[in-house]
């Protein structure tokens, strides 16, 4: 087996029994809370977890826009969680509700997210397929300072420049019998890549006679995943992680491989709450108990503020240390 197979292996196996409480594992509806944003699931892995945790960016395609969230579950890495497939990553899963991906939407997004919540940004990863593959060229090429890495799927981009894409460990999959977005629009952007200098943080893997919905097998599949976290932003030069591979077998057996139902995800819905700023303020919600396990982040995302006002109200600095039993002024 390739030593870096090996590795990459070993370290799924680490942070699938280092990270991950099946107990843990939340799935939120999170609407009307980022301005410019998009709504979104955040699915948080460990929900107890106070380190900060990896995150996997998924952009559907055309099929899932809408205003209805419940579509965005249809297929993609929630429905593989579902499904029963293990993925040891917070996952945000926003709701494009037409048009193309806009990136300063999806970094609204994403920056909502790492003030709420314990995010390692320097394992931010984008994994997109038809129109979210355009959105996933488009972010990684346009924020390439914020991904770790990316993979996009049977899409294309909209970008002027594309050297940003150069910067970003980047895994481009398509199939050679796509008609609804030809492989062509993939070589033009490799093409475009390759104008502007060496290509080395980018592996191609073409799937031969798949049409435009095949890839999406890719989502039930724990290797794209385990490409996507051997990366790290912190790493020296960023190069791509080699030895991993799907083939037509991988993308055949994909859905047989799960534990169909085995999934069990607390779901819960934010609903339209008012953003931190317009919360009110009823008295028995003034306070919080600090509870075992907690951070400021994880108890401003729950009291829907923000670390900032947290530490304004009660004369703390961010990485100020906070024990069960004390409290804390929230409003």
């Amino acid at each position: 087996m390739n030593r870096h197979r090996y590795f990459g292996l070993c370290l799924w196996a680490f942070l699938l029994t280092g990270c991950v409480d099946a107990a843990g594992q939340t799935l939120a509806a999170i609407r009307q809370q980022v301005p410019d944003g998009y709504d979104f699931w955040l699915y948080t892995a460990d929900d107890t977890a106070s380190e900060p945790q990896p995150i996997v960016i998924f952009l559907h395609g055309a099929s899932l826009c809408g205003n209805n969230l419940e579509r965005v579950r249809r297929y993609g890495p929630l429905h593989a969680l579902q499904m029963g497939l293990e993925i040891p990553a917070n996952i945000v899963a926003p709701q494009n509700p037409g048009g193309a991906w806009r990136p300063e939407k999806i970094l609204h997004v994403l920056q909502w997210v790492e003030e709420h919540y314990p995010i390692d940004t320097n394992r931010v990863y984008v994994f997109g397929m038809s129109l979210g593959g355009y959105g996933t060229f488009d972010f990684a090429g346009t924020y390439p300072d914020k991904v770790a890495a990316a993979i996009a799927m049977c899409g294309g981009s909209q970008l002027r420049d594309f050297c940003g894409l150069n910067e970003v460990p980047l895994w481009i999959i398509h199939g050679t019998a796509d008609r609804q977005v030809p492989i062509s629009q993939s070589m033009r952007i490799i093409q475009a890549m390759e104008r502007c200098g060496a290509t080395k943080r980018m592996q191609f893997t073409r799937l031969q006679g798949a049409g435009h919905g095949a890839p999406a097998r890719a989502f039930y599949l724990t290797t794209p995943y385990e490409w996507l976290l051997s990366h790290r932003m912190d790493t020296p030069l960023r190069p791509v992680t080699p030895g991993y591979d799907i083939t037509s077998t991988d993308m055949r057996d994909a859905y047989s491989r799960l534990r169909k139902g085995a999934g069990r995800i607390r779901v819960k819905d934010e609903g339209t709450k008012p953003h931190p700023q317009t919360a009110t303020t009823d008295k028995a919600d003034v306070y919080y108990t600090v509870r075992k396990g907690d951070s400021l982040s994880r108890i401003a995302a729950r009291k829907h503020t923000t670390v900032t006002a947290l530490c304004r109200l009660n004369g703390l600095k961010r990485d100020s240390v906070i024990r069960p039993g004390q409290r804390l002024k929230v409003r």
